[in-house]
């Protein structure tokens, strides 16, 4: 049973969106690159408006995919990435450091203990 109007542009939109997220485009970087205003595209993803097979087109550009890819019904989003801002980092790096010198007195205290022990 195929799929009527209503569905296909909520399909659609949903797709692009899924594709434009996957390359980590906003949705201001996609419209430009799609020469669409960002407004025009967000009706697109919400499914309100259906584009002209041009501004398909363009989009599919504008997201280095073939069209076809558009009305997929598999679309998988990709898992997101940990961000970190620099920071965090800093506190990670830290951390990590202080970490490393609690384990290393730790294990040092251990083998000093087990030596004490054996030279008994």
């Amino acid at each position: 049973m195929g799929m009527n109007g209503e569905e296909i542009k909520t399909a659609l939109g949903r797709n692009i969106k899924l594709l434009r997220v996957n390359k980590r485009f906003s949705q201001a970087v996609l419209a430009e690159k799609a020469d669409i205003s960002i407004a025009y595209l967000s009706k697109i993803e919400r499914g309100i408006k259906y584009p002209k097979p041009d501004i398909l087109s363009q989009i599919a550009e504008g997201l280095d995919a073939e069209i076809h890819e558009l009305f997929k019904t598999d679309l998988k989003p990709k898992p997101s990435a940990i961000t970190v801002n620099d920071e965090k980092k800093k506190l990670l790096n830290r951390l990590s450091k202080v970490m490393t010198k609690k384990i290393n007195n730790a294990v040092n205290k251990s083998i000093n203990r087990v030596l004490e022990d054996f030279m008994k």
